[in-house]
């Protein structure tokens, strides 16, 4: 097991050759495998690079965000600006539904709302605004309300893990009640914690994944 030196010397590391990290200003806090992050950066996109790439080191049990968006005076938009070109953004992405999703922005900050029959609209529809300029957050509430039937909802997760995340498949609990998927259990690494993430929300009819998988590094 890594000790908390040898973890942020890691994400350090990590950070530093990620090629969509810009800065090197941020603080890396490590104690007993949690990590919190402190600084500010120039834009939302890059903040979500921080996120995923220390999410990548093995080790990392839990994550603080404590990073703020600092946008630069050439990179500033009015919120009018901002919510046009999200419009337009998700106009423009095939894998979002036309008329489902509504952004609307307060300094700087975008929210949607809406409502899709599949998790990877939802996604796409983030993907397609995180990285505009003049964005300083997302707040995600889009929700997902599929028209199939639930029944068959447990057994699809479980053939799903057994073809995408095998080896955790028999270590895992799977409660459904409804739509609502409740994921317990341990995984070795946050790259299958979003592996069985991703499996459940792949399955037709669910439309809420509760995550409580630990990640046993």
């Amino acid at each position: 097991m890594k000790t908390d030196t040898q973890l942020r010397d890691d994400i350090q590391a990590e950070l530093n050759w990620a090629p969509d990290v810009k800065t090197s200003d941020i603080g890396v806090i490590v104690k007993d495998g949690v990590v919190t992050l402190t600084g500010h950066l120039a834009s939302h996109a890059e903040k979500y690079a921080v996120e995923r790439a220390v999410q990548r080191v093995h080790g990392v049990k839990a994550l603080a965000i404590e990073l703020t968006v600092k946008l630069p005076f050439d990179n500033q938009r009015t919120d009018a600006d901002i919510a046009m070109a999200a419009e337009r953004a998700l106009q423009w992405n095939v894998l979002v539904p036309d008329d489902k999703i509504r952004p609307m922005v307060e300094k700087g900050w975008l929210t949607l709302n809406g409502e899709v029959e599949w998790e990877y609209q939802r996604s796409a529809a983030e993907v397609a605004v995180r990285d505009l300029m003049g964005v300083t957050g997302v707040s995600n509430l889009v929700k997902v309300k599929p028209k199939v039937s639930p029944a068959d909802v447990e057994k699809k997760i479980h053939e799903a893990l057994a073809r995408q995340a095998a080896r955790e498949a028999n270590r895992l609990a799977i409660t459904v009640d409804g739509s609502q998927v409740t994921l317990r259990g341990t995984v070795h690494s946050w790259t299958e914690r979003d592996a069985v993430q991703g499996a459940a929300w792949a399955t037709p009819g669910v439309s809420v994944v509760v995550n409580d998988l630990l990640v046993d590094a």
